[in-house]
């Protein structure tokens, strides 16, 4: 399978989206903390244009760990969405299930993180849903189906593969 520079532009984009809206929910919780801010910025210039460099890489694993400091599960979620936004950047042209949790990861876990600050999940996976652009379901279409497990996580993936698969 082939996935062109383009449709990771149009992916990676989307996945900082939907990220940097629930952004606020970890530097909240963890003020003084950039990491999280910092992958979804490289994601946004990448998506913009910018090459795909080791410095995008460095940063999503700069926010795994914030993610993984955290005891705010909220605050966790959000720095996952931040992580996935950058890392949506690498997605591998594997025909593997896997694949498909990078392609929903940034908005399942922006779902999460609204759900888990008190907000409303749906509303945050409609409106990323209403954002995809079209590369974002044409893409997901090449995949087989994901493995998404039958936890909340699990349920909010589904929720958005299902959705994605029939757009367009």
């Amino acid at each position: 399978m082939e996935l062109t520079l383009d449709e990771l532009r149009a992916l990676t984009g989307w996945a900082a989206a939907c990220a940097a809206r629930v952004l606020p929910l970890y530097e909240t919780r963890v003020p003084d903390d950039p990491r999280p801010r910092s992958a979804i910025s490289a994601a946004k210039a990448f998506a913009a244009g910018e090459p795909r460099t080791k410095a995008l890489r460095t940063k999503a694993w700069a926010a795994l760990a914030a993610a993984g400091e955290t005891t705010d599960p909220a605050a966790s979620a959000a720095a996952r969405a931040a992580v996935a936004a950058a890392g949506a950047a690498y997605l591998h042209p594997l025909e593997s299930p896997h694949q498909v949790k990078h392609i929903v990861g940034p908005a399942q876990q922006a779902a999460s993180a609204r759900e888990l600050a008190g907000g409303d999940a749906e509303a945050e996976i409609e409106w990323a849903l209403s954002q995809a652009p079209p590369e974002v379901p044409a893409l997901l279409r090449r995949f087989p189906p994901g493995k998404p497990g039958r936890t909340r996580l699990g349920e909010l993936h589904r929720r958005l593969e299902t959705a994605l698969r029939v757009t367009g």
